[in-house]
């Protein structure tokens, strides 16, 4: 079975050999390039994956990375020109954040992730009486441990979840790392946790545990399946065409990108995990009949 990363290896030279010749430019290798970038594991996943594949296969020596703190951080840098591209758009979600950067960047036409993502509050299994959202105050924990604030599920968590199902529980700003740390602890001792889960991401294949449910339909269409997206500067295409066509051929499936994510957490430098990820592919049947 051909996945869609391995298609889009066999298909990224061609690609863009014919894209650089349609503009007349020379192959690969443009000017320097910068991808902001947020502590998301997936975002941190097709980042670093995006920044090998540009150096390894397209010959760019000087490709940066820029971490933001925020959402509204990574496309205010965006549009501000300080970065060329951000790949982690999740849409329509941050449909506000693209219409306040429109003439000024580009969304891709198709998503770069091709399963169904999720998206939600959640729970481990182990607390087999937590199933609706209104279950959460006799959860044996009073506190709902959040990610980055600017994200939108988190807004919607404190504006119109906690208020329509009159919640006692708090929401807890934290790093999606930290979040992730508590996570791991809370469930090897079996302790009462409830945190923000989605897909894709590595958690779903390390954990068992079950989205809850909100009859009230509290979050709207915010846990409604998302495209993922990835963001460029408008002229990108003309100004780094290599570039532009490799982010906007990448294809990512879930197990993809929860085996990729659980490499980088093996070692302390993300790239030399995406090396090692593709160097196993590639030794595999990564180039195999398609």
């Amino acid at each position: 079975m051909v996945g869609p990363l391995l298609r889009l290896l066999k298909t990224l030279l061609l690609l863009v050999a014919a894209v650089v010749l349609a503009a007349g430019c020379g192959f690969g290798g443009g000017g320097d390039l910068t991808l902001g970038y947020l502590g998301w594991d997936e975002n941190v996943a097709n980042s670093y994956l995006t920044k090998a594949l540009l150096g390894d296969e397209l010959g760019y020596e000087k490709v940066e990375l820029k971490l933001a703190d925020e959402v509204g951080t990574v496309y205010k840098d965006l549009t501000e020109g300080k970065t060329d591209a951000f790949l982690d758009a999740w849409m329509p979600n941050h449909e506000q954040f693209v219409e306040g950067g429109r003439g000024r960047s580009e969304v891709s036409r198709d998503p770069w992730y091709v399963d169904q993502t999720r998206y939600g509050i959640a729970v481990p299994d182990y607390m087999r009486g937590v199933r609706i959202i209104s279950d959460l105050d006799s959860s044996g924990t009073d506190m709902i441990t959040g990610i980055e604030p600017g994200a939108v599920l988190m807004t919607k968590i404190e504006t119109a979840v906690i208020p329509q199902y009159h919640l006692r529980s708090k929401l807890v700003e934290a790093t999606t790392p930290a979040m992730l740390a508590e996570l791991d602890q809370a469930y090897s001792m079996k302790e009462p946790f409830v945190f923000l889960a989605w897909s894709p991401h590595w958690m779903n294949q390390e954990y068992e545990f079950r989205y809850l449910s909100d009859p009230k339909n509290a979050m709207g269409s915010v846990d409604a399946p998302q495209t993922l997206h990835s963001v460029t500067q408008e002229g990108l295409a003309k100004d780094e065409p290599a570039a532009y066509a490799l982010i906007n051929a990448m294809r990512l499936d879930e197990d993809q990108v929860g085996s990729l994510e659980l490499e980088i957490n093996k070692v302390e430098d993300p790239e030399i995990a995406v090396r090692r990820w593709l160097e196993v592919k590639k030794t595999g049947s990564w180039y195999g009949p398609g």
